[in-house]
């Protein structure tokens, strides 16, 4: 029997390339290794915080997705690869074959260094960290006290969005900050999505500080080093959120990476020397011409062509190479709230908020899902 093809992590490259890989003929056994119960569609978290969608709306379970698809489902996480062996060991003693090997372990949040940050920030990917936030944010509505801060660290698009979210639930509970190390938000957004930011940012009271550096983080503040002041700053917090930074930890030093952890990769998506395994999305880096954004369009773009490659590399044949098409971008800003930019449309407010929501609609995994979730806002809408 052939070995499978195994897919380590189950984010948005690696789930969509098995389900991917399943529509292929004649594939041979597919393997996804994941250790948590569900996907996260990531794009909706933050109206997870606001109770704008519902769990089951973005965070499907994985025997759910998986199931009639023939995709088998290890719930373990990965630990080593060898490649000499073209096997993959796992935190729960597995020892697994593979006749191709799929790496979509993302990236994960970097603190640059700065103390305290891995001891007393907290991020915002995962269900966890909505569950934290939201309970921090009604502990504060509950006991309000005079002055509270929250800060998040980093205006790139997660902090954004999450500033604006927050400005709007806490309604002025408390001052939301938002600190960027570099000159403006949104540095590499386009001018029209940034210029919309810039006003909700403005409309929600929320308190923009650019070339400002985080020095260090404590349980009730932060020390800032804000350009053009001889001294640093304490600022009194009730939490930080970072933002600032990713890294990739790839389950396989040996494998060729950038500084960053990102596994070098091929235009074709192929490791580079090591033919038998392939990288996909935040945790790959791909050569390309505008660099590749960071975002889930791209594994989402990624996973088709990957599928074919891992067909075609298991038959000797020819690979493609991985072509970016910019779509476009959008962002949440705030409840109810958003802007977008792409295939000539710019449109802000309630009615890109919708078109934002139907056009990730069109995105989330499996056959059933969108269904039942399109029927949910059909309901929605309807009812209002």
């Amino acid at each position: 029997m052939q070995a499978p093809i195994v897919i380590i992590g189950g984010g948005f490259g690696g789930l969509y390339t098995a389900l991917e890989l399943a529509k292929q003929a004649n594939h041979p056994p597919l393997l996804l290794v994941e250790p948590n119960e569900r996907f996260v569609f990531s794009p909706f978290l933050y109206e997870l915080l606001s109770a704008e969608l519902a769990l089951w709306q973005l965070a499907p379970r994985y025997d759910n997705l998986l199931a009639g698809h023939g995709i088998g489902w290890l719930k373990d996480r990965a630990t080593a690869i060898t490649p000499e062996a073209s096997k993959l060991h796992t935190v729960g003693g597995k020892e697994l074959n593979y006749s191709r090997l799929v790496v979509a372990t993302g990236a994960a949040p970097f603190s640059f260094g700065v103390p305290g940050v891995e001891t007393y920030a907290q991020t915002f990917r995962t269900l966890a960290d909505v569950d934290r936030l939201a309970a921090l944010i009604k502990k504060i509505k509950q006991q309000p006290q005079p002055l509270q801060r929250i800060a998040v660290v980093g205006a790139g698009p997660t902090g954004v969005e999450l500033a604006c979210k927050l400005a709007d639930l806490l309604k002025g509970f408390a001052v939301v900050e938002l600190l960027e190390r570099g000159p403006q938000c949104l540095a590499n957004a386009k001018a029209f999505n940034r210029q919309q930011a810039l006003l909700a940012l403005q409309r929600l009271d929320v308190r923009l500080r650019c070339n400002c550096e985080v020095l260090s983080v404590g349980a009730h503040e932060l020390q800032l080093n804000q350009e053009g002041s001889e001294t640093p700053e304490q600022l009194k917090i009730a939490a930080v959120i970072w933002t600032a930074g990713q890294q990739s930890k790839p389950p396989c030093p040996q494998l060729p990476q950038q500084r960053n952890g990102k596994l070098q990769c091929l235009a074709n998506l192929q490791v580079q020397d090591f033919p038998e395994i392939f990288g996909i999305g935040d945790g790959a880096f791909v050569p390309h011409d505008p660099p590749l954004p960071a975002s889930a369009q791209v594994a989402f773009q990624q996973a088709p062509i990957l599928a074919r490659n891992l067909m075609r590399s298991l038959a000797a044949e020819p690979l493609e190479d991985f072509v970016w098409r910019d779509l476009g971008e959008m962002l949440s800003l705030g409840v109810g709230k958003a802007s977008l930019t792409g295939m000539g449309i710019t449109l802000a407010g309630p009615a890109a908020q919708q078109i934002r929501r139907w056009a990730y609609l069109t995105r989330l995994p499996g056959a059933q899902l969108p269904l039942k979730v399109a029927a949910g806002w059909l309901g929605e809408f309807i009812g209002h």
